[in-house]
């Protein structure tokens, strides 16, 4: 989590938000893509924050073409954006610290090592 805020970042790790000592990882499962147009994709799954899964959609840029580097390794990047309702998923908080609405950001790298 990276609002470019250290302050926000540590009460959005707190107890009062996410509560990443009790709830360390947030999940994304996969379970349909489709094509959107040009370099673009809907990826439908299960995302799960907080303890609880909902079905969303990330709406990916990519993925890039594949770039070998020096070694032989592939390398591939794509960024997917998806919003939510972090009440939906039991994330409370002080009001007007946080939006009940919030984008989530990913940006991905995908490597394949070179063959040995």
């Amino acid at each position: 989590m990276d609002t470019r805020v250290e302050m926000r970042d540590n009460d959005l790790r707190s107890s009062h938000f996410f509560d990443v000592e009790k709830y360390p990882t947030i999940t994304f499962q996969s379970k349909k893509v489709e094509a959107a147009g040009a370099d673009k994709l809907k990826v439908t799954g299960d995302l799960t924050i907080h303890g609880v899964t909902k079905e969303v959609v990330l709406d990916v840029d990519g993925p890039s073409p594949a770039v070998k580097d020096q070694q032989g390794t592939q390398h591939m990047g794509a960024a997917a954006t998806t919003r939510i309702n972090r009440m939906d998923y039991g994330v409370s908080g002080a009001p007007g610290v946080a939006g009940d609405e919030i984008t989530i950001t990913l940006d991905i790298e995908m490597t394949k090592p070179a063959p040995k």
